[in-house]
């Protein structure tokens, strides 16, 4: 049944496409050094009134976006009058106007503010420009795009050109692309820059895959060949695991800017990445950001090609209902870890320490006394913004939780596959549920095929027989106060503190020291080290009464540093007397004295005498086996 729907659905879209006046839409990013994108829309329409529309619920965020503010500068013409408009009293995002007799186009300009960008590099996801009818499914509605970008800037993106381009030699300028769908369009990105290098990756695959590589200086898109071996590893190791693609290309689209962070956003054929902009030049950087690649390509199997049936709505101004993203995104950070390993990009002993960094901070995470993960799925539309450190994400996000759906489904899902493992005698393992999971129709174009519990349930048991359904629940949608450590136990490890972090810790602190002492005294810290971001509920900090937003000013007599907190730390652990601080919280100065004799304690995992290595086993490359043969 699902896969007739899906394909009805592909060869409707087909045919209205066909039917149709495509949309044209010229997004300007010559201003984007400045902060600020334009476009140019003309829009097929009919007299009378007509409602038009931005997207704001968008795939992949889970959630209304932040574009509502950004969006200025909306003016209409037709026949070259401006038209009057009124935007709608409850969906904020639909502009209404009425179209004169005689008119068959009118034409949108907008400007959207942004801070996707930095003097090189910009940013374009479509939802910030695109504006069509609403009421109609976007897969429906056909569109055309054009893009401007300063004179010498590289483009990447997945959208076919029909105007001269190589990527090897950019010229910047306008470039043309073939009609396709609003949702292919806002499926597409667009990442431009002065420094810009595509590489391809695993060409002896018919379907062809690169790398557009984009930064703020020419030295930053120079990538090492080990990292580049890597990834074309990567390819190979997706392709065993879960078999043919729904893509026809696919443009990994990366780029590498600032000192901090990263992240990604998946599409069907590329996907939006970000890393620190030396974070490829080491190891250790490499190390750090191995998930991120793996993570957003698995993506387009599991949450493009397969997706819940509460996020495959038929347009963006549906409502999304994410109960089921432990599977879209928790089952999607477990695979691409594995894939991370498989590939090289991560050890299998620093792949072991990441996941204990894992389960440690979701047994520390102490709102699990309330509230299950399954909650944290469902509510994150109405809480995106604390989630992903909005403003207020930091003071007792333990006690509110977050997206807690990734790292909780990461565990999870090494808890199916060493169950299926273990009920199989090894002779099975989650690859053999992704052969049933992913082989539900479609070929080798983009398509969506929903699914529900049940039917995760069904897959399961296609594999085998277990209560599935109960397993899932428990850990999903229980009240569980501790983490689910089953999966490594299982694979022959143990989760355990000691008083020196582990390799892949130690590189994670040096990037960001934030919660070195999170796992002792229950301090979390924002960026400039002093100032308290978070007290985990419980802990001895929260026995203290120290508060969020406090400033530590000295520990037992000297001036706050890591060090001095250190050795206060190993103080306690022989002396009766507890830690003293001296804090500032806003304009007033306390004292507090915290009660703490453990000392540093660090998570890892150590191995079970005696019991099988099978996260060595899950770590191990497929493709070697499988062959490269695809």
């Amino acid at each position: 049944m699902l896969r007739r729907t899906c394909v009805f659905f592909l060869f409707s879209a087909t045919f209205a496409f066909a039917q149709k006046t495509p949309i044209q839409i010229t997004a300007d990013l010559t201003e984007a050094p400045r902060k600020i994108y334009h476009a140019e829309i003309d829009i097929p329409v009919t007299p009378g009134p007509v409602a038009l529309i931005t997207p704001k619920w968008i795939p992949g965020h889970h959630s209304p976006g932040n574009t509502l503010a950004d969006i200025t500068g909306v003016v209409f013409t037709a026949n070259g009058k401006t038209l009057p408009w009124r935007r709608d009293d409850v969906d904020l995002y639909e502009y209404h106007l009425s179209v004169p007799a005689g008119v068959n186009s009118v034409h949108v300009h907008l400007d959207c503010i942004t801070t996707n960008v930095t003097p090189n590099v910009a940013v374009l996801e479509w939802e910030r420009l695109i504006m069509y009818p609403a009421g109609t499914p976007v897969r429906e509605i056909p569109i055309q795009a054009s893009v401007t970008v300063p004179a010498g800037w590289g483009i990447g993106t997945s959208l076919t050109p029909t105007s001269s381009y190589d990527p090897q030699h950019p010229a910047g300028g306008t470039v043309h692309y073939a009609a396709t769908t609003v949702e292919m369009l806002e499926d597409s990105p667009i990442m431009t820059g002065a420094y810009f290098h595509e590489y391809p990756l695993a060409p002896e695959l018919s379907t062809k895959h690169y790398i557009d590589v984009i930064g703020d200086s020419a030295e930053v898109v120079e990538i090492r060949p080990t990292v580049l071996e890597h990834w074309n590893r990567l390819i190979h190791e997706a392709w065993a695991m879960y078999g043919q693609p729904h893509y026809r290309s696919y443009h990994f689209l990366l780029a590498l800017r600032g000192a901090q962070g990263g992240g990604g956003l998946e599409h069907h054929e590329s996907s939006d990445n970000s890393l620190p902009e030396r974070a490829l030049t080491t190891d250790e950087g490499e190390m750090l950001g191995a998930g991120l690649l793996p993570h957003e390509f698995t993506h387009s199997w599991n949450g493009k090609y397969r997706r819940p049936a509460g996020l495959a709505t038929p347009d963006y101004a549906t409502p999304m209902k994410g109960e089921l993203l432990w599977v879209y995104e928790g089952l999607t950070d477990y695979l691409g870890e594995v894939l991370a390993a498989r590939c090289g990009a991560i050890s299998a002993e620093h792949y072991r320490e990441a996941l204990a960094l894992d389960a440690a901070n979701m047994d520390a995470t102490t709102g699990r006394q309330w509230r299950s993960t399954g909650d944290t799925a469902i509510s994150i539309s109405g809480l995106a913004t604390a989630a992903f450190g909005g403003r207020g994400a930091g003071a007792w996000a333990n006690w509110r939780r977050s997206a807690d759906y990734y790292p909780e489904g990461n565990l999870l899902w090494l808890d199916v596959d060493t169950t299926i493992r273990k009920l199989t005698n090894n002779s099975k393992n989650l690859h053999d549920f992704m052969t049933v999971y992913l082989n539900k129709g479609g070929g080798q174009t983009p398509s969506v095929v929903p699914y529900d519990f049940n039917e995760i349930v069904a897959d399961l048991n296609q594999v085998v027989k277990n209560d599935w359904a109960g397993f899932l629940n428990d850990r999903v949608n229980g009240i569980n106060p501790h983490v689910n450590t089953e999966g490594f136990e299982q694979g022959g490890y143990r989760l355990v503190y000691t008083e020196k972090p582990n390799d892949y810790l130690k590189a994670s602190l040096a990037r960001s020291a934030g919660r070195e002492f999170w796992f002792s005294l229950g301090l979390a810290f924002d960026s400039d080290g002093v100032t308290i971001s978070d007290v985990r509920v419980g802990s001895a900090a929260d026995k203290a009464k120290l508060i969020p937003g406090q400033k530590v000013m000295a520990v037992n007599g000297r001036v706050y540093s890591r060090e001095a907190m250190h050795a206060a730390i190993r103080q306690g652990k022989t002396s009766s007397t507890p830690i003293h601080f001296i804090l500032q919280n806003e304009s007033l100065v306390t004292e507090a004295d915290v009660d703490y004799r453990d000392g540093d304690r660090y998570p890892t995992l150590q191995r079970i005498e005696g019991a099988p290595d099978v996260l060595d086993e899950i770590a191990k490359p497929l493709a070697q086996a499988a062959g490269k043969s695809q």
